[in-house]
């Protein structure tokens, strides 16, 4: 057990945030927690990070939190350094300091035993070399290489000051950090937010490898399907756990729903049998005794209340585009995009009803070539073109960090003066603002309502043609479950970047992915891409294998056989040699010299290891070539 909390709660003041928290993690354990936005899920994981303490009980009862001894806790707070002009690569290896101690240790046992005879420091040495190897040592450089590459970083961008990061790429940089430190329990809070898929994939490798326990807040569901064994999920206050991933706990959900409401319907019916039994003889003396029974049989039933409706409660909107576009919506011919210099290059024909899912690493032009197309900044080269009568809605991903100090109800009705204020109140109702949260400042808006706030003003426009940049980056799951619904029912034309790979699944009829300058087009959805990937992939494998072979296409047999006969005596050999010098290192260890001299010691145990690999080799290879002249 690392975190153990029991019956607890969470309060600002008199609002109740959690109540009859019962939750624990366990060593190794990888954990999702679920729900709502707004339903305290970042609240929990502050709690357990220690950012927050626990509410005193109404009832009197104790509430306790629990951790393991010694517990190492990650989790990702505010971002600060406390050095801004260190480079990226010197921040982020200050998480293999336990690697740099060691190293520091083993240096001054070393000059110990060079300079004295001292079985305590061989000892000692000996143990920190094992703890070096377990934790990581002699593998840490590529680990952390690996990171900062899959994250979106150049090899240039290593030796660049941290003061030189956007705000973005900062998170980035002390994410990467935290997860390569290895604390017991790393906790983390939509860690796929802004990454892009190459970079979700990497995590996920990361994370199932992970042999700490994790403890995630996310509203990926495949990212989640593909890491944690259980699920917590809070609903209106409460909190519950389920065993599986989150497609495991979806249909248990469902399933106890079903369970719980048919006990519900069934028992509601022999209620009102006995009731009707009751009613109908009690006054009869005859009866009398047995309708005391049915009356004593009612009062020991345990009652199943009928369960409640899961939460989902989301925006919702019933809209068509105004009026139908031509069949060719939008038509390019070698359109460079970028800034000052071209990111990629793409031709493309986009026909009206299709609805095409953009993905690729960032940095590679998914955002700037719909800011291209709309308008929002200049094209570097060739031509684009929309059809007649194209209706474009537009969302930026940088939405949710829009800046107004009106009202969400001036806001909108700004947009479309035209409208009665019961029209408006009715389009904010429909996008869950409702009651007093239209007269809230636009500024006092979280992400997710700001995304709410402006496709509401998108679709009350009615476009032929939606281009979005990243629309579910701050919704929940139920939320992204409602665009999903409305994106597939939606008759017009749809052009959207999304990290999110069910929800591309979900929607993309086809899709377009950037990678390196080129942009590739598959027509029929991102199934048949990840196909025609893993195909590549297998071609490329194959040729390189071909490469590597081509000269034996041009040996005959016989040769054939010759040059592996030549070679088996040359392996025998070779391993004659490697014996007699395994045995004479072998010697050399058992003489009392050496013993004593523990520098020589470690050098020849290092050098006889070394040399029982070497053998080792040469055995399995004089056994393969056995085999093939066999055959």
């Amino acid at each position: 057990m690392l975190v153990k909390i029991t019956n607890s709660c969470v309060a600002f003041g008199a609002n109740t945030i959690l109540s009859n928290i019962d939750f624990q993690i366990n060593e190794g354990e990888k954990v999702a927690l679920v729900g709502r936005n707004g339903s305290g899920k970042t609240t929990l994981l502050k709690l357990i990070s220690g950012e927050y303490d626990l509410a005193k009980l109404d009832n009197g009862e104790t509430s306790s939190i629990i951790t393991a001894r010694n517990i190492t806790i990650g989790y990702l707070r505010q971002i600060t350094f406390e050095d801004e002009n260190i480079t990226l690569e010197d921040e982020v290896k200050k998480a293999y300091k336990e690697i740099f101690d060691i190293e520091i240790r083993m240096e001054k046992l070393l000059s110990e035993m060079e300079s004295s005879s001292n079985n305590s420091a061989v000892k000692k040495y000996s143990e920190l070399q094992e703890r070096y190897n377990l934790i990581g040592g002699y593998t840490y450089k590529k680990e952390y290489e690996t990171a900062i590459k899959q994250f979106g970083f150049a090899d240039e961008d290593k030796r660049k000051a941290l003061s030189e990061f956007s705000g973005g790429q900062r998170t980035k940089i002390a994410f990467i950090k935290l997860l390569l430190s290895k604390p017991d329990l790393l906790v983390l809070d939509e860690p796929t937010n802004h990454l892009d898929i190459n970079a979700i994939e990497w995590l996920e490798e990361y994370l199932k490898a992970y042999k700490n326990a994790v403890l995630i807040v996310a509203h990926d569901r495949e990212f989640l399907d593909k890491i944690v064994s259980s699920v917590y999920e809070i609903e209106r206050g409460k909190i519950t756990k389920y065993t599986g991933n989150y497609s495991a706990f979806a249909e248990k959900k469902r399933l106890d729903w079903e369970i719980q409401q048919k006990r519900h319907i069934e028992q509601q019916k022999e209620i009102a049998h006995l009731s009707g039994l009751v009613d109908r003889f009690r006054y009869k003396a005859t009866k009398a005794a047995m309708a005391q029974s049915k009356i004593k049989q009612l009062e020991r039933m345990d009652i199943v209340e009928a369960p409640e409706l899961a939460d989902t409660k989301s925006f919702h909107a019933d809209f068509e585009p105004e009026y139908q576009s031509v069949q060719l919506v939008l038509s390019a011919k070698d359109l460079k995009i970028g800034y000052s210099k071209a990111l990629s290059t793409l031709s493309l024909n986009i026909m009206r009803g299709e609805k095409i899912g953009i993905i690729g690493g960032n940095g590679l032009g998914k955002s700037t070539f719909l800011k291209t197309i709309v308008g929002a900044m200049p094209e570097l080269g060739g031509t684009y073109s929309f059809g007649d009568k194209v209706k474009i809605g537009y969302f930026d991903q940088h939405m949710a960090q829009y800046k107004s100090d009106k009202t969400v109800l001036d806001e909108y009705w700004d947009e479309f003066p035209n409208l009665t204020q019961t029209e408006v109140r009715s389009a904010l109702g429909a996008f869950l603002f409702t009651h007093e949260d239209v007269f809230k400042p636009v500024n006092a808006l979280s992400g997710g309502e700001k995304v709410r706030l402006e496709l509401c003003k998108i679709l009350k426009r009615r476009p032929n043609l939606l281009i979005l940049d990243e629309p579910t980056n701050h919704m929940d799951i139920i939320s992204k479950e409602t665009l999903e619904k409305m994106l597939k029912d939606y008759s017009g034309t749809l052009l959207f970047v999304s990290h999110d790979r069910y929800f591309v699944k979900q929607i993309a009829s086809s899709v377009l992915v950037f990678d390196n300058g080129n942009v590739d087009y598959y027509p029929f959805g991102y199934e048949h891409y990840l196909e025609q990937a893993a195909k590549k992939f297998a071609d490329e494998e194959i040729v390189v294998v071909k490469e590597k072979s081509q000269k034996k296409k041009f040996t005959t047999p016989g040769k054939e056989k010759a040059k592996m006969e030549a070679r088996v005596k040359k392996i025998e050999v070779l391993i004659k040699e490697c014996d007699e010098r395994i045995a004479k290192l072998q010697e050399e260890l058992q003489s009392e010299a050496v013993i004593s001299d523990y520098v020589r010691l470690t050098e020849l145990q290092k050098e006889l290891m070394a040399q029982e690999e070497i053998n080792m080799g040469y055995l399995e290879e004089w056994d393969e070539l056995q085999h093939k002249l066999a055959e």
